[in-house]
């Protein structure tokens, strides 16, 4: 059964009560032109649909508010859009109890569609491959370096972005965390306070020890983080994201590269290999399996394009 085109607005002006809410809201909210004009959106749709079903929105009750949000979803709207429709209504209702208009807000407790939660984005295994292979050009030696032993750190190790940038030369009562290059272990902290600790590979420790030759040529006295910037301080994340996309994009990577994208990626191609879910987790410094689980979809995402490219029998597009 196929949707219904999103409703049409209404060829009418707001009310004037709904029109005075708007200018609160521009007035003294300083809501932003297009949160206005969404908002604007959403009341005139709650007005029309009051008035087809011959209620003054003064007196709606919370089943009114279900049945609009249930001919939205039905017509095609998004439950994004939707959301943004109830942020307008519930807004609406609160301004007006806060006035006496109405004792109760029939839009709390009201909740939109959930949205399809998108699969992680992860490289294939040629991609992380060439990115983490690949040499930074038109860079000085030091820059060179530390973004190879980055991006081998990212993809080796399936570190967040706070937790690289947060590596220290060494440990420390200070250190959030710290590479023991004797050990071919990284120390990290991760979320909520966890501590854990990752094997690292032979690849990454080398160019993490290329990188600590040119280091002193950058990094400004007493610094104690592993990777600094231009400035010779801690390397921040935007720092970080943005060096992972100039690389991205000299590599050939035909996407926007992130690095929480390598984390996807890191974590990814171990379930493809290994197929030890929990293993996975405890990599990763997951508290819950369920959030590891995720991967499992992207491993089957592909099986199914090997299936695809590969069995006689598969139902390739023409």
């Amino acid at each position: 059964m196929t949707k219904a085109p999103a409703p049409a607005l209404p060829a009418t002006v707001l009310d004037a009560e709904l029109q005075r809410f708007l200018d609160h809201l521009q007035v003294e909210r300083r809501l932003a032109a297009r949160t206005l004009a969404m908002y604007r959106e959403a009341l005139l749709r709650l007005q029309a649909a009051a008035a087809a079903a011959g209620v003054a929105l003064q007196a709606a009750q919370s089943h009114h508010v279900r049945s609009w949000v249930a001919q939205l979803r039905h017509r095609g709207l998004a439950p994004r859009s939707i959301a943004i429709h109830l942020a307008a209504w519930r807004g609406l209702y609160r301004w007006w109890g806060r006035h006496g208009v109405v004792a109760v807000n029939p839009v709390e407790g009201v909740r939109p569609p959930k949205a399809a939660k998108p699969l992680p984005k992860a490289l294939s295994v040629e991609q992380a491959l060439a990115l983490a292979t690949h040499r930074t050009q038109r860079s000085t030696p030091a820059l060179a370096a530390r973004d190879h032993a980055i991006t081998e750190l990212l993809y080796g190790c399936g570190l967040r972005a706070a937790e690289l940038t947060g590596l220290d030369l060494q440990a420390g009562p200070q250190a959030a965390g710290w590479l023991d290059i004797a050990d071919a272990t990284a120390h990290v902290l991760g979320k909520g306070g966890k501590r854990r600790s990752l094997p690292v590979g032979r690849p990454a420790l080398q160019a993490v020890q290329a990188w600590l030759l040119q280091r002193p040529a950058m990094a400004k006295a007493g610094e104690e983080a592993l990777f600094v910037s231009r400035l010779g301080t801690r390397l921040t994340a935007n720092q970080l994201r943005n060096r992972l996309q100039a690389q991205a994009a000299q590599a050939g990577v035909p996407t926007r590269v992130h690095p929480h994208m390598l984390r996807h990626s890191y974590a990814s191609h171990l379930l493809q290999s290994s197929g030890d879910l929990r293993a996975v987790q405890e990599l990763l410094g997951h508290a819950s399996i369920s959030t590891t689980q995720v991967y499992t979809k992207l491993d089957f995402q592909h099986l199914a394009k090997v299936y695809d490219a590969a069995h006689p029998r598969a139902r390739r597009k023409p």
